[in-house]
C-alpha cells in the first residue's frame, strides 16, 4: 500500500500498521517519550514484547543527540497495559520542521494510545531544583515560533498537561514539584538574558523539546503528563558553563530515581 509522504496523518497510520503487524498487538494503551537523561530508566517498565529501531519505521529517523536511545519498545506493564516507549525523539533544532518532531506522538495516537508521558532534560531556573530533580510540567510557553498544526486547527490548551495524571504521579512521589516549561528553538543554550526573560514570563524550566509534542498530543485527544529532569541550573544561575555532558551525567546519576518513577507510573496509567 502506497503512503502519501506529505500527509502527516497517512504517515502516522503507515507506522501504526507496521507496529501492529510486527509487534502482534491491536492497540497501545499509553506511550512514553524519553528525553535527555531518561533512556537509562526504560529498563524496568515491564515485559518487552517487541523492539523496533526507530529508523526502520515509516517517517522516523535515528536520533542525533547523545543520551537518547533510538528505539520504540512495546512493553506490557505490570498492570497488563501495552505501552509504546520511545527512547529517542526528533528535535525542532534539527531543522526538519515541526511535523517530524511530533511524528512519534501521532503514531502512538494512531495505534490507539490515549495517554502519553513526555519527558525531557532541562535547565532549572529555581536554585532549589538542582541537577537530578524531576519536576512535573504544569504548563508551557512555546517560544519556537512554530506549531505542528496547520490551517484553522483550533486546539484548546487550557489543560494541556493533565491534572489527573499529575495527581497519579504524586501517588508515586508525593514530593514532586511542578512548574512552567519554556521551549526555546535551540540548539544553542539560552543566554542569561533569555533565562531572565523566561523567568519574567512565568517560566521555571527551559529546554528544547516537549511543547510541540504536547500540542500534537492534545490535537489527537490524548492526555499528557510532562516531566522534566533538571539536569543543570540555567545560564546566569549556574556558576559554571553549560555542557551537554553535564546533562548526560545528571541523567545517569538520577537513573534509579527516574526508573522508580516511571515504573510507578506504568503501574498506574
Amino acid at each position: 500500500m502506497s503512503t502519501n509522504l506529505d500527509d502527516p496523518a497517512a504517515l502516522a497510520e503507515a507506522a501504526a500498521r507496521t507496529i501492529r503487524r510486527e509487534a502482534g498487538i491491536g492497540t497501545l494503551d499509553l506511550a512514553m517519550v524519553l528525553g535527555s537523561g531518561w533512556s537509562a530508566a526504560a529498563d524496568d517498565l515491564g515485559t518487552v514484547v517487541h523492539t523496533f529501531e526507530l529508523a526502520d519505521l515509516p517517517g522516523f529517523s535515528a536520533p542525533v543527540v547523545a543520551g537518547h536511545g533510538g528505539q520504540l519498545r512495546i512493553v506490557e506493564t505490570p498492570n497488563r497495559r501495552i505501552a509504546g516507549v520511545f527512547t529517542g525523539r526528533t528535535h525542532f533544532y534539527e531543522g526538519r520542521g515541526a511535523v517530524p518532531v511530533v511524528h512519534g506522538v501521532r503514531t502512538a495516537a494512531a495505534v490507539g494510545a490515549t495517554a502519553i508521558v513526555l519527558t525531557n532534560g532541562c535547565g532549572s531556573l529555581n536554585p532549589d531544583w538542582g541537577p537530578g530533580t524531576p519536576v512535573l510540567i504544569a504548563d508551557h510557553i512555546n517560544l519556537t515560533g512554530a506549531s505542528p498544526l496547520a490551517g484553522a486547527t483550533f486546539i484548546d490548551l487550557t489543560d494541556a498537561y493533565s491534572r489527573r495524571l499529575r495527581e497519579l504521579a504524586r501517588e508515586v512521589d508525593p514530593a514532586l514539584p511542578e512548574g512552567v516549561y519554556v521551549q526555546f528553538r535551540g540548539p544553542q543554550y539560552e543566554t542569561p538574558a533569555e533565562v531572565r526573560m523566561a523567568k519574567v514570563l512565568g517560566g521555571d524550566l527551559v529546554g528544547m523539546s516537549t511543547a510541540l509534542e504536547t500540542i500534537a498530543a492534545r490535537e489527537a485527544g490524548m492526555e499528557v503528563l510532562g516531566i522534566s529532569l533538571a539536569t543543570n541550573l540555567a545560564a546566569g544561575i549556574s556558576p559554571t558553563p553549560l555542557d551537554h555532558a553535564e546533562v548526560i551525567e545528571a541523567g545517569q546519576a538520577a537513573a534509579p530515581k527516574l526508573r522508580s518513577l516511571l515504573r510507578g507510573l506504568a503501574e498506574r496509567l
